[in-house]
């Protein structure tokens, strides 16, 4: 069944109003009607819904709610250093479907990418869109938020609220005696929101290490092989689903 995200408080006659994209799509292209059912999700929930009218708008009463657990136990926040070419658009997708709670990107150093003002706000805008869609179609009850363009100074600064801060750093995995992330994962059983940081095509430079050494995070390897920069998060996601649910 279609589920739509609906934003604000739920009123005491539990009627809501559907409107713009999601209205349309509703009544154009899946031509539901008075009477017809749908999933709207408003607060972290998600309703058993009926549609009460179909016009310009869609409205809606909540009914029963879904009970069931679709979201990660782990709030995870993905920080990605700027990528080349739409590969945010692929990670933002994926991840979304992984269960990611948030997508923090960074100016790494050697991001080849740049973004300024009016193009980072439309970019942001359009990776809020496709987080939103991802989360519709993996059923999910929480759209996770795509933050503004960071540098890494402001990368910093926030990594200090989260209870624990991982780097996925390429050169662990060129060590013998790397720290498996299967290893990191048991140590998180009592933290709830994770900052993972991974670094662009290019990789973290030595002193955004040294940085994020400072406030200890903590360094890790994603196994023997190096993963292309929108594979990383996406391991990373797949492995920490797999210990905690």
């Amino acid at each position: 069944m279609q589920r739509y995200f609906i934003k604000g408080e739920i009123p005491e006659n539990r009627i809501v109003t559907i409107t713009g994209d999601d209205a349309k799509h509703i009544a154009k292209v899946m031509r539901q009607k008075v009477g017809d059912c749908l999933v709207a999700v408003m607060e972290g929930e998600a309703y058993f819904s009926k549609i009460l009218s179909a016009d310009f708008d869609v409205e809606v009463e909540l009914g029963e709610t879904l009970q069931v657990q679709v979201e990660m136990p782990k709030r995870v926040t993905i920080a990605c250093g700027l990528p080349k070419g739409d590969k945010l658009d692929l990670i933002t997708q994926k991840a979304t479907e992984l269960g990611m709670y948030a997508l923090m990107p960074f100016s790494a150093e050697r991001s080849i990418v740049k973004w300024d003002n009016s193009k980072s706000e439309k970019k942001v805008e359009r990776l809020q869109k496709v987080a939103k869609e991802a989360a519709e179609q993996s059923h999910r009850t929480h759209v996770p938020q795509i933050h503004s363009i960071h540098s890494f100074k402001q990368l910093l600064s926030k990594a200090e609220s989260y209870d624990a801060v991982i780097v996925a750093y390429e050169e662990e995995a060129r060590q013998g005696d790397r720290k498996r992330f299967a290893e990191i994962l048991k140590s998180l059983y009592d933290k709830d929101s994770v900052l993972i940081v991974f670094g662009p095509e290019g990789g973290i430079s030595e002193a955004e290490v040294a940085a994020l050494k400072s406030i200890r995070a903590i360094f890790a390897s994603l196994g023997p092989r190096i993963l292309r920069t929108e594979t990383a998060p996406l391991y990373a996601l797949a492995a920490i689903s797999y210990e905690f649910e």
